[in-house]
């Protein structure tokens, strides 16, 4: 179970750095554009709409790290009237919670992007990009959020068992954004 944990934990940080690598090609792109337009008189015509991809993308393939890295935003009220072995459980609840979420998530994604495929559906921009291309990202990263909500779940079992040695357990900060 601690290797299962490891290995979606190793997929999650790499999708989390493809994140950030989109997101340095869109403020590339972003950048190019406004050198263009500012100085040459030009335009990419395609800057809106892949930024828009990038976007989509980013966040999907950056929401796994994010949970991994307990960097969602949470409603903590509960978290402070619970304590002790409760709160693991009430924990537990949330992630099993999460998990058929995310996984219904994925499979209606899954379902747009398939869509796209079997019907070759383009934009209507300029560019006339395979819309398949970007909503890829969607179903991907929705199910590599599934798998982080198995493995944080997987996690609390064993902070419940006491048997977390190996694992990297991030603690969520009590005074977060004070």
């Amino acid at each position: 179970m601690k290797r299962l944990i490891r290995i979606i934990d190793v997929i999650s940080g790499a999708c989390g750095g493809f994140a950030g690598l989109l997101l340095c090609l869109g403020v590339v792109l972003t950048g190019l554009e406004i050198v263009l337009r500012s100085g040459l008189d030009s335009t990419l015509f395609i800057t809106d709409e892949y930024s828009g991809y990038l976007m989509c993308g980013m966040t999907f393939c950056g929401l796994a790290y994010t949970l991994r890295e307990k960097g969602h935003i949470r409603m903590t009220f509960i978290h402070k009237i619970v304590t002790g072995r409760r709160r693991e459980y009430l924990d537990l609840f949330c992630y099993g919670a999460g998990t058929v979420f995310s996984a219904v998530l994925t499979y209606y994604t899954w379902a747009l992007f398939w869509d796209s495929v079997m019907t070759g559906s383009q934009s209507m921009q300029v560019s006339e990009t395979y819309l398949s291309i970007p909503q890829f990202f969607m179903p991907f990263g929705a199910f590599v959020l599934t798998l982080q909500f198995l493995a944080e779940f997987l996690k609390t079992i064993l902070v419940i068992k006491g048997d977390t040695a190996g694992l990297t357990i991030h603690e969520e900060i009590a005074d977060l954004g004070r």
